[in-house]
Protein backbone atom coordinates (compact mmCIF):
# COMPACT_ATOMS: atom_id res chain seq x y z
CA UNK A 1 0.00 0.00 0.00
CA UNK A 2 1.11 3.49 -0.92
CA UNK A 3 0.22 6.46 1.32
CA UNK A 4 0.22 9.94 -0.35
CA UNK A 5 -0.69 12.95 1.40
CA UNK A 6 -1.44 16.14 -1.14
CA UNK A 7 -1.46 19.57 0.09
CA UNK A 8 -3.88 21.52 -1.62
CA UNK A 9 -6.88 20.51 -3.59
CA UNK A 10 -7.18 22.64 -6.63
CA UNK A 11 -5.91 21.38 -9.77
CA UNK A 12 -2.47 20.65 -9.29
CA UNK A 13 -4.04 18.25 -6.71
CA UNK A 14 -6.49 16.65 -7.57
CA UNK A 15 -4.45 15.70 -11.12
CA UNK A 16 -1.94 14.28 -8.72
CA UNK A 17 -4.27 12.13 -7.20
CA UNK A 18 -5.70 11.29 -10.31
CA UNK A 19 -2.38 10.40 -11.40
CA UNK A 20 -2.02 8.29 -8.12
CA UNK A 21 -4.99 6.26 -8.51
CA UNK A 22 -4.20 5.46 -12.19
CA UNK A 23 -0.53 4.10 -11.06
CA UNK A 24 -1.51 1.89 -7.89
CA UNK A 25 -5.68 2.02 -7.93
CA UNK A 26 -6.82 0.11 -4.39
CA UNK A 27 -2.87 -0.11 -3.63
CA UNK A 28 -2.71 3.44 -2.60
CA UNK A 29 -4.44 5.95 0.14
CA UNK A 30 -4.63 9.20 -1.08
CA UNK A 31 -5.71 12.43 1.22
CA UNK A 32 -5.98 15.53 -0.28
CA UNK A 33 -5.90 18.18 2.17
CA UNK A 34 -6.94 21.60 2.52
CA UNK A 35 -7.11 24.43 4.94
CA UNK A 36 -10.55 25.63 3.78
CA UNK A 37 -13.27 23.09 4.04
CA UNK A 38 -14.03 23.45 0.67
CA UNK A 39 -12.17 22.07 -2.31
CA UNK A 40 -10.84 23.07 -5.74
CA UNK A 41 -9.02 25.93 -5.04
CA UNK A 42 -8.74 28.67 -7.86
CA UNK A 43 -11.79 27.53 -9.83
CA UNK A 44 -13.65 27.96 -6.54
CA UNK A 45 -12.11 31.16 -5.99
CA UNK A 46 -10.08 32.49 -8.76
CA UNK A 47 -11.33 31.33 -11.93
CA UNK A 48 -13.67 34.50 -12.63
CA UNK A 49 -17.36 33.88 -11.88
CA UNK A 50 -18.65 34.81 -15.01
CA UNK A 51 -16.44 31.76 -17.16
CA UNK A 52 -18.46 28.98 -15.44
CA UNK A 53 -17.37 26.76 -18.36
CA UNK A 54 -13.93 26.91 -16.98
CA UNK A 55 -15.18 26.16 -13.60
CA UNK A 56 -16.93 22.72 -14.58
CA UNK A 57 -13.74 21.41 -14.69
CA UNK A 58 -14.47 20.57 -11.08
CA UNK A 59 -16.42 17.52 -12.20
CA UNK A 60 -13.46 15.71 -13.47
CA UNK A 61 -12.28 16.20 -9.54
CA UNK A 62 -15.46 14.95 -8.53
CA UNK A 63 -14.89 11.41 -10.38
CA UNK A 64 -11.34 11.04 -8.45
CA UNK A 65 -12.74 12.69 -5.23
CA UNK A 66 -15.41 9.81 -4.75
CA UNK A 67 -14.67 6.32 -3.02
CA UNK A 68 -12.16 5.15 -1.18
CA UNK A 69 -8.89 5.63 -2.85
CA UNK A 70 -8.65 9.56 -2.38
CA UNK A 71 -10.31 11.64 0.76
CA UNK A 72 -10.77 14.98 1.00
CA UNK A 73 -9.44 16.47 4.49
CA UNK A 74 -10.56 20.27 4.88
CA UNK A 75 -10.12 22.56 7.46
CA UNK A 76 -6.63 21.70 7.66
CA UNK A 77 -3.92 23.86 7.83
CA UNK A 78 -1.13 22.01 6.99
CA UNK A 79 2.31 24.00 9.14
CA UNK A 80 -0.48 24.81 11.91
CA UNK A 81 -2.74 21.77 12.62
CA UNK A 82 -0.29 19.49 11.37
CA UNK A 83 3.65 20.21 10.63
CA UNK A 84 5.28 19.20 7.37
CA UNK A 85 7.58 16.85 9.49
CA UNK A 86 4.88 14.92 10.77
CA UNK A 87 3.21 14.24 7.51
CA UNK A 88 6.35 12.95 6.24
CA UNK A 89 6.64 11.02 9.25
CA UNK A 90 2.96 9.48 8.42
CA UNK A 91 3.15 9.22 4.24
CA UNK A 92 4.96 7.66 1.83
CA UNK A 93 5.72 10.92 -0.01
CA UNK A 94 3.62 14.40 0.60
CA UNK A 95 3.14 16.51 -2.26
CA UNK A 96 2.93 19.96 -2.22
CA UNK A 97 0.04 21.71 -4.65
CA UNK A 98 -0.36 24.97 -2.57
CA UNK A 99 -0.82 27.00 -5.91
CA UNK A 100 0.48 30.38 -5.41
CA UNK A 101 -1.96 32.12 -3.20
CA UNK A 102 -0.55 35.52 -2.65
CA UNK A 103 0.36 38.89 -4.48
CA UNK A 104 3.48 39.72 -5.59
CA UNK A 105 3.77 42.95 -4.39
CA UNK A 106 3.95 46.63 -6.08
CA UNK A 107 7.58 47.57 -5.02
CA UNK A 108 7.13 51.33 -5.68
CA UNK A 109 6.28 54.38 -3.30
CA UNK A 110 2.86 54.77 -1.99
CA UNK A 111 1.78 51.38 -2.77
CA UNK A 112 0.77 50.91 0.92
CA UNK A 113 -1.80 53.64 -0.22
CA UNK A 114 -5.65 52.78 0.72
CA UNK A 115 -7.40 51.08 -2.21
CA UNK A 116 -4.35 50.13 -3.97
CA UNK A 117 -5.16 46.19 -3.44
CA UNK A 118 -3.30 43.12 -5.49
CA UNK A 119 -5.22 40.78 -7.50
CA UNK A 120 -5.49 38.01 -5.33
CA UNK A 121 -7.13 39.48 -3.00
CA UNK A 122 -9.79 41.79 -5.30
CA UNK A 123 -10.83 38.54 -7.15
CA UNK A 124 -10.75 36.52 -4.00
CA UNK A 125 -13.20 39.34 -2.94
CA UNK A 126 -15.49 38.83 -5.76
CA UNK A 127 -15.30 35.42 -5.94
CA UNK A 128 -16.18 34.95 -1.59
CA UNK A 129 -12.86 33.82 -0.63
CA UNK A 130 -13.01 33.75 3.49
CA UNK A 131 -9.80 35.40 3.30
CA UNK A 132 -10.74 38.68 1.06
CA UNK A 133 -14.60 38.68 1.55
CA UNK A 134 -14.80 41.93 3.41
CA UNK A 135 -12.04 43.70 1.48
CA UNK A 136 -14.98 46.12 0.55
CA UNK A 137 -12.87 48.34 -2.21
CA UNK A 138 -14.13 51.81 -2.54
CA UNK A 139 -15.69 51.76 -5.95
CA UNK A 140 -17.12 55.30 -5.52
CA UNK A 141 -14.35 56.77 -7.62
CA UNK A 142 -14.39 57.72 -11.32
CA UNK A 143 -11.70 56.15 -11.94
CA UNK A 144 -10.11 52.46 -11.91
CA UNK A 145 -6.25 51.32 -13.19
CA UNK A 146 -5.69 47.90 -13.47
CA UNK A 147 -1.64 47.24 -13.74
CA UNK A 148 -0.63 44.27 -15.62
CA UNK A 149 -0.84 42.56 -19.14
CA UNK A 150 -2.65 39.23 -18.53
CA UNK A 151 -5.61 37.65 -18.04
CA UNK A 152 -6.05 38.30 -14.77
CA UNK A 153 -5.72 41.67 -15.39
CA UNK A 154 -8.83 41.08 -18.01
CA UNK A 155 -10.46 39.64 -15.87
CA UNK A 156 -10.62 42.47 -13.11
CA UNK A 157 -10.97 45.18 -15.89
CA UNK A 158 -14.18 42.79 -17.62
CA UNK A 159 -15.35 42.57 -14.10
CA UNK A 160 -15.60 45.96 -13.25
CA UNK A 161 -16.79 47.12 -16.51
CA UNK A 162 -19.80 44.80 -16.59
CA UNK A 163 -23.97 45.59 -16.02
CA UNK A 164 -25.44 43.76 -13.37
CA UNK A 165 -27.54 41.82 -16.15
CA UNK A 166 -24.12 40.50 -17.68
CA UNK A 167 -24.05 38.71 -14.46
CA UNK A 168 -26.89 36.35 -15.30
CA UNK A 169 -25.30 32.45 -14.81
CA UNK A 170 -22.63 33.47 -13.16
CA UNK A 171 -22.09 32.75 -9.30
CA UNK A 172 -20.32 36.04 -8.39
CA UNK A 173 -20.97 36.53 -4.43
CA UNK A 174 -24.18 39.19 -3.05
CA UNK A 175 -21.71 41.61 -1.72
CA UNK A 176 -19.67 42.04 -4.90
CA UNK A 177 -22.96 42.00 -7.10
CA UNK A 178 -24.19 44.69 -4.88
CA UNK A 179 -20.90 47.07 -4.73
CA UNK A 180 -20.31 46.26 -8.73
CA UNK A 181 -24.27 47.35 -8.82
CA UNK A 182 -23.55 51.11 -7.25
CA UNK A 183 -20.19 51.44 -8.72
CA UNK A 184 -19.47 55.07 -10.11
CA UNK A 185 -16.17 54.09 -12.22
CA UNK A 186 -16.37 55.59 -15.40
CA UNK A 187 -13.14 54.27 -16.68
CA UNK A 188 -10.88 51.59 -16.13
CA UNK A 189 -7.16 52.27 -17.91
CA UNK A 190 -5.22 48.68 -18.37
CA UNK A 191 -1.42 49.50 -17.62
CA UNK A 192 1.46 47.63 -19.37
CA UNK A 193 4.91 48.09 -18.78
CA UNK A 194 5.65 47.04 -22.49
CA UNK A 195 3.80 46.76 -26.02
CA UNK A 196 1.08 44.70 -27.54
CA UNK A 197 4.10 42.45 -29.06
CA UNK A 198 4.40 41.48 -25.10
CA UNK A 199 0.96 40.90 -23.91
CA UNK A 200 0.52 37.22 -22.01
CA UNK A 201 -3.40 37.87 -22.93
CA UNK A 202 -5.57 35.20 -24.94
CA UNK A 203 -7.51 35.92 -27.85
CA UNK A 204 -11.11 34.22 -26.13
CA UNK A 205 -10.49 36.41 -22.90
CA UNK A 206 -9.81 40.01 -25.21
CA UNK A 207 -12.94 39.00 -27.73
CA UNK A 208 -15.14 39.29 -24.61
CA UNK A 209 -14.14 43.32 -24.06
CA UNK A 210 -15.76 43.55 -27.85
CA UNK A 211 -19.43 42.64 -26.29
CA UNK A 212 -19.80 44.46 -23.38
CA UNK A 213 -22.98 46.48 -22.69
CA UNK A 214 -21.55 49.77 -21.19
CA UNK A 215 -18.05 49.73 -22.25
CA UNK A 216 -15.68 49.45 -25.34
CA UNK A 217 -12.15 48.69 -25.68
CA UNK A 218 -9.57 51.39 -26.53
CA UNK A 219 -5.99 51.21 -28.16
CA UNK A 220 -4.08 53.68 -29.44
CA UNK A 221 -3.27 53.00 -32.89
CA UNK A 222 0.20 54.88 -32.16
CA UNK A 223 0.94 52.07 -29.81
CA UNK A 224 0.58 49.47 -32.45
CA UNK A 225 3.67 48.00 -34.25
CA UNK A 226 3.63 47.61 -38.32
CA UNK A 227 1.05 45.20 -39.00
CA UNK A 228 3.91 43.02 -41.12
CA UNK A 229 5.30 42.63 -37.75
CA UNK A 230 2.45 40.64 -36.64
CA UNK A 231 3.82 37.85 -38.62
CA UNK A 232 6.72 36.70 -35.95
CA UNK A 233 4.29 35.72 -33.42
CA UNK A 234 2.87 32.48 -32.49
CA UNK A 235 -0.44 32.36 -33.99
CA UNK A 236 -2.14 32.54 -30.31
CA UNK A 237 -0.52 35.88 -29.88
CA UNK A 238 -0.72 37.08 -33.31
CA UNK A 239 -5.19 36.65 -32.82
CA UNK A 240 -4.29 38.52 -29.65
CA UNK A 241 -2.65 41.42 -31.49
CA UNK A 242 -5.10 41.12 -34.18
CA UNK A 243 -7.95 41.91 -31.43
CA UNK A 244 -5.73 44.73 -30.37
CA UNK A 245 -6.15 46.41 -33.96
CA UNK A 246 -9.37 45.77 -34.10
CA UNK A 247 -9.88 47.89 -30.58
CA UNK A 248 -7.67 50.56 -32.06
CA UNK A 249 -10.12 50.75 -35.47
CA UNK A 250 -13.38 50.99 -33.11
CA UNK A 251 -15.10 54.45 -34.32
CA UNK A 252 -15.32 57.22 -31.91
CA UNK A 253 -19.10 57.14 -32.43
CA UNK A 254 -19.42 54.02 -30.92
CA UNK A 255 -17.34 54.48 -27.98
CA UNK A 256 -19.05 57.70 -27.39
CA UNK A 257 -22.83 55.47 -27.02
CA UNK A 258 -20.95 53.80 -23.80
CA UNK A 259 -20.81 55.28 -20.53
CA UNK A 260 -17.36 53.28 -19.54
CA UNK A 261 -14.54 53.98 -21.37
CA UNK A 262 -12.10 50.93 -21.00
CA UNK A 263 -8.38 52.15 -22.05
CA UNK A 264 -5.17 49.95 -22.72
CA UNK A 265 -2.01 52.15 -22.28
CA UNK A 266 0.92 50.15 -23.37
CA UNK A 267 4.65 51.50 -22.83
CA UNK A 268 4.01 52.48 -19.36
CA UNK A 269 5.70 51.96 -16.48
CA UNK A 270 4.17 52.56 -12.96
CA UNK A 271 6.19 55.06 -10.63
CA UNK A 272 4.67 55.82 -7.73
CA UNK A 273 1.27 55.76 -6.50
CA UNK A 274 0.29 59.23 -5.75
CA UNK A 275 -2.44 59.82 -2.36
CA UNK A 276 -4.15 62.32 -0.34
CA UNK A 277 -5.65 61.32 3.30
CA UNK A 278 -3.68 57.51 2.93
CA UNK A 279 -5.87 57.32 -0.11
CA UNK A 280 -4.65 56.79 -4.10
CA UNK A 281 -5.45 59.47 -6.52
CA UNK A 282 -3.56 58.89 -9.05
CA UNK A 283 -0.74 56.98 -10.67
CA UNK A 284 2.66 58.39 -11.50
CA UNK A 285 3.83 56.94 -14.71
CA UNK A 286 7.40 56.63 -17.07
CA UNK A 287 6.68 56.15 -20.67
CA UNK A 288 8.94 53.01 -21.89
CA UNK A 289 10.57 51.61 -25.06
CA UNK A 290 11.23 47.85 -25.16
CA UNK A 291 14.32 47.05 -25.99
CA UNK A 292 15.41 43.22 -25.90
CA UNK A 293 12.07 42.76 -24.75
CA UNK A 294 12.87 44.52 -21.95
CA UNK A 295 10.61 47.79 -20.42
CA UNK A 296 13.32 51.09 -20.50
CA UNK A 297 12.43 53.92 -19.33
CA UNK A 298 12.22 57.09 -21.28
CA UNK A 299 12.39 59.64 -18.73
CA UNK A 300 8.87 61.16 -19.48
CA UNK A 301 6.71 60.68 -16.88
CA UNK A 302 3.14 61.66 -16.75
CA UNK A 303 0.05 60.86 -13.89
CA UNK A 304 -3.52 59.61 -14.40
CA UNK A 305 -6.23 59.60 -12.04
CA UNK A 306 -6.51 56.33 -10.34
CA UNK A 307 -9.50 56.12 -7.18
CA UNK A 308 -8.96 52.76 -7.56
CA UNK A 309 -5.33 50.44 -8.24
CA UNK A 310 -5.68 47.02 -8.79
CA UNK A 311 -2.18 45.43 -9.15
CA UNK A 312 -2.09 41.50 -11.62
CA UNK A 313 1.73 41.48 -11.97
CA UNK A 314 1.80 38.01 -10.63
CA UNK A 315 1.85 35.54 -7.27
CA UNK A 316 3.56 33.50 -5.07
CA UNK A 317 3.60 30.66 -2.70
CA UNK A 318 3.34 31.13 1.05
CA UNK A 319 5.97 29.29 3.07
CA UNK A 320 5.70 26.31 5.09
CA UNK A 321 8.47 26.00 8.43
CA UNK A 322 10.21 22.95 6.77
CA UNK A 323 10.06 23.22 3.43
CA UNK A 324 12.83 25.30 0.98
CA UNK A 325 12.06 28.31 -0.51
CA UNK A 326 13.17 30.38 -3.40
CA UNK A 327 12.67 33.91 -2.53
CA UNK A 328 12.88 35.22 -5.69
CA UNK A 329 10.86 32.72 -8.02
CA UNK A 330 8.06 32.90 -5.30
CA UNK A 331 8.06 29.34 -4.86
CA UNK A 332 9.15 25.84 -3.33
CA UNK A 333 13.20 25.29 -3.24
CA UNK A 334 12.82 21.98 -6.24
CA UNK A 335 14.39 19.64 -8.78
CA UNK A 336 12.19 19.34 -11.14
CA UNK A 337 9.50 18.30 -8.40
CA UNK A 338 11.53 16.90 -5.80
CA UNK A 339 12.16 18.79 -2.72
CA UNK A 340 13.78 16.57 0.50
CA UNK A 341 13.09 12.88 0.80
CA UNK A 342 9.45 12.12 0.81
CA UNK A 343 8.65 15.54 -0.22
CA UNK A 344 7.89 16.98 -3.64
CA UNK A 345 5.62 20.01 -5.21
CA UNK A 346 3.46 20.50 -8.52
CA UNK A 347 2.03 22.83 -10.00
CA UNK A 348 2.40 26.80 -9.48
CA UNK A 349 4.25 25.60 -5.71
CA UNK A 350 6.54 23.93 -8.43
CA UNK A 351 7.09 26.14 -11.35
CA UNK A 352 5.67 29.38 -10.27
CA UNK A 353 2.72 30.78 -11.45
CA UNK A 354 2.14 29.84 -15.33
CA UNK A 355 0.43 27.77 -17.70
CA UNK A 356 -3.32 26.86 -17.62
CA UNK A 357 -5.67 24.84 -15.69
CA UNK A 358 -5.03 21.60 -17.83
CA UNK A 359 -0.79 22.56 -17.69
CA UNK A 360 -1.59 21.12 -14.27
CA UNK A 361 -2.34 17.56 -15.46
CA UNK A 362 1.09 16.53 -17.22
CA UNK A 363 2.46 17.96 -14.15
CA UNK A 364 0.63 15.61 -11.32
CA UNK A 365 1.41 12.47 -13.52
CA UNK A 366 4.90 13.94 -13.86
CA UNK A 367 5.58 14.20 -10.03
CA UNK A 368 3.85 10.86 -9.44
CA UNK A 369 5.88 8.59 -11.73
CA UNK A 370 8.50 10.75 -9.42
CA UNK A 371 7.31 9.44 -6.44
CA UNK A 372 7.12 5.45 -8.34
CA UNK A 373 10.84 5.84 -8.70
CA UNK A 374 11.67 6.82 -5.63
CA UNK A 375 9.84 4.56 -3.71
CA UNK A 376 9.74 0.94 -5.05
CA UNK A 377 9.80 -0.79 -1.69
CA UNK A 378 6.49 -1.96 0.08
CA UNK A 379 5.25 0.53 2.69
CA UNK A 380 5.35 0.82 6.53
CA UNK A 381 4.47 4.55 6.88
CA UNK A 382 0.84 4.69 9.09
CA UNK A 383 -0.99 7.20 6.54
CA UNK A 384 -4.25 7.85 7.11
CA UNK A 385 -4.98 5.96 10.18
CA UNK A 386 -1.88 7.70 11.67
CA UNK A 387 -3.34 10.98 10.49
CA UNK A 388 -6.59 10.07 11.84
CA UNK A 389 -5.20 9.26 15.30
CA UNK A 390 -3.38 12.31 15.15
CA UNK A 391 -6.23 14.93 14.32
CA UNK A 392 -8.79 12.76 17.33
CA UNK A 393 -5.81 14.03 19.51
CA UNK A 394 -5.92 17.15 18.63
CA UNK A 395 -9.56 17.78 18.41
CA UNK A 396 -8.78 19.11 14.57
CA UNK A 397 -12.64 19.17 12.85
CA UNK A 398 -11.89 17.57 9.58
CA UNK A 399 -14.32 18.12 6.56
CA UNK A 400 -15.02 15.18 4.73
CA UNK A 401 -15.65 15.08 0.91
CA UNK A 402 -19.61 14.32 1.56
CA UNK A 403 -19.44 17.14 4.32
CA UNK A 404 -18.64 19.38 1.31
CA UNK A 405 -21.38 17.75 -0.46
CA UNK A 406 -23.88 19.11 1.90
CA UNK A 407 -22.20 22.60 2.05
CA UNK A 408 -22.59 22.56 -2.06
CA UNK A 409 -26.08 22.00 -1.57
CA UNK A 410 -27.15 24.52 0.69
CA UNK A 411 -25.19 26.55 -1.91
CA UNK A 412 -27.14 25.99 -4.66
CA UNK A 413 -30.47 26.00 -2.57
CA UNK A 414 -29.43 29.93 -1.54
CA UNK A 415 -28.65 30.85 -5.33
CA UNK A 416 -30.25 33.81 -7.16
CA UNK A 417 -32.51 33.79 -9.87
CA UNK A 418 -30.09 32.24 -12.75
CA UNK A 419 -27.31 31.46 -10.63
CA UNK A 420 -25.45 27.90 -10.11
CA UNK A 421 -25.22 29.03 -6.20
CA UNK A 422 -24.52 31.76 -3.78
CA UNK A 423 -21.11 31.12 -2.02
CA UNK A 424 -20.59 30.66 1.70
CA UNK A 425 -17.84 33.47 2.41
CA UNK A 426 -16.77 32.17 6.04
CA UNK A 427 -16.03 29.30 7.27
CA UNK A 428 -18.17 29.08 10.00
CA UNK A 429 -21.03 29.36 7.62
CA UNK A 430 -19.46 26.13 5.76
CA UNK A 431 -18.95 24.17 9.06
CA UNK A 432 -22.33 24.99 9.92
CA UNK A 433 -23.99 24.14 6.57
CA UNK A 434 -22.79 20.58 6.51
CA UNK A 435 -24.96 19.32 9.32
CA UNK A 436 -28.04 21.33 7.89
Amino acid sequence: MRHIAIVGSGPAGYYTAEAAVKKWGENARIDVFDRLPVPFGLIRTGVAPDHQSIKAVARRYEKTAVGDTVRFAGNVTVGKDISIAELRELYDAVVLATGAPSDRPLNIEGADAKNVVGSAAFVGWYNGHPEFAALDPDLSGRHAVVIGMGNVALDVARILSKTEAEFAGSDIVAHALAALQASKIETVTILGRRGPHQIMMTPKELGELLHLERASPRVDPADLPPVEDDAILEPGLRKSVTLLREFAAIPESIHGEKPLSLNFDFFANPNAIVSEGGKVTAIEVERTTVEAGRAVGTGEVYRLPADLVVTCIGYQTNTIEGVPFEERAGRFANDDGRILPGLYCVGWAKRGPSGTIGTNRPDGYAVIDLVDQDFASSSRKRGREGFDELAEARGLDVVSFRDWQKIEEAEIAAAREGAPREKFVDVESMIAARSG
